[in-house]
């Protein structure tokens, strides 16, 4: 069977699509495999081909030449000898089918194949884009919204609903309101891709700096650690492989340029970020700021520090509800104690004041 209309729909479909011809093709060709066997109660010996070139279906079925039809798969001496006159009982014939002869019921079934199978094709087309996008960053728009989910669309014709926990106590939520959220995991489950997203993952921050870092970008600088109490505070280690570029210059840009994207994106959530240093007290020191520090007794074995401060900065140092502590260690990976002056003397804890420059 002839049909241009048929190779240049075909054409039409796969690229607004986006899916290859040939998988297409398969798709149909199991839907008029189907619609052969409705006709004809076996598909076994039957195949068919597409040929793109002439603009042909071919579909071609092989039957045993049998004196009377009782199975199918068989056609009568009768009926073959009239394509072939030496062929006797037990030969083989191939003969070629039309599909434009099926009947309404077997039409009816191909189409509904075609259109499963077209719906499968295309899950797994936005399956496949999704994954390669996994841990990564997108940009999203809010479609609706209840008291526990947001709705988010996600594009090539993909939602996700994102628990509310998982957006910022200062994420404005509307209709139209675009937000930037990070992949955590993409799963094909039975009624397609389910991508799971995320305001709050600290990996969020990361890719947002290096979008707008080049020196990140070309590895130049590069992120060392990050902690987060989303929505309030971050903490960004960074660590320049060039002695000219200073990486804390890098990633907060000219006059705070860059650093002022990223947090608009984040709504106002407050970013520290420091440098990464090889010496332990250098470290954690930076890790601390803007704390006020007096000494520092790493232990590099147990990845521990205490860090002793001047009675009246014990508080700010710890920070509320323990949070700069929380946040410097959680960046660097190091476990950090921080004790007043009188306490360390109190329990005769030796330690050598830092010289200030």
């Amino acid at each position: 069977m002839i049909s241009k209309d048929f190779f240049r729909a075909l054409e039409l479909l796969a690229e607004d699509k986006g899916i290859s011809k040939e998988k297409i093709l398969d798709v149909m060709g199991r839907g008029i495999l189907n619609a052969y066997k409705k006709d004809h109660a076996i598909s076994d010996n039957a195949r068919i081909e597409f040929n793109t070139v002439k603009n042909e279906i071919i579909l071609f079925a092989e039957y045993v030449v049998v004196e009377t039809v009782e199975n199918p798969g068989e056609v009568a001496l009768e009926v073959a000898r009239k394509r072939r006159k030496t062929i006797k009982i037990g030969d083989t014939i191939i003969i070629k089918e039309s599909p434009k002869e099926f009947g309404r019921i077997a039409v009816s079934s191909a189409k509904q194949i075609l259109t499963q199978g077209l719906k499968q094709l295309e899950r797994e087309k936005a399956y496949d884009d999704f994954k390669e996008r996994e841990n990564e960053m997108i940009t999203t728009e809010i479609v609706s919204f209840n008291r526990d989910f947001v709705t988010l669309d996600l594009g090539h014709n993909m939602e996700t609903s994102l628990p509310r926990k998982e957006l910022l106590k200062s994420d404005e939520i509307y209709e139209g309101s675009r937000l930037r959220v990070y992949i955590t995991k993409v799963d094909m489950t039975t009624k397609g891709p389910k991508v799971f997203v995320s305001r709050t993952d600290r990996n969020l921050v990361k890719r947002l700096i290096e979008q707008v870092c080049p020196e990140i970008q070309d590895g130049t600088v590069e992120i060392m650690g990050i902690s987060r109490d989303p929505g309030d505070r971050c903490k960004i280690s960074v660590l320049s492989h060039d002695e000219n570029v200073d990486p804390i210059g890098a990633v907060v840009g000219y006059k705070g340029t860059r650093i002022k994207e990223v947090l608009e994106a984040l709504q106002g959530e407050k970013i520290d970020v420091f440098e990464f240093d090889t010496n332990p007290t250098n470290l954690v020191l930076n890790a601390l700021a803007p704390a006020k520090v007096v000494a520092v007794n790493p232990n590099k074995k147990k990845h521990e520090a205490l860090c002793i401060v001047n009675d009246k900065d014990l508080t700010s140092a710890i920070g509320v509800k323990g949070q700069n502590a929380k946040l410097a260690s959680q960046a660097i990976g190091w476990k950090i104690e921080i004790m007043s002056v009188s306490v360390a003397k109190e329990q005769g804890i030796r330690y050598r004041r830092i010289e200030k420059d």
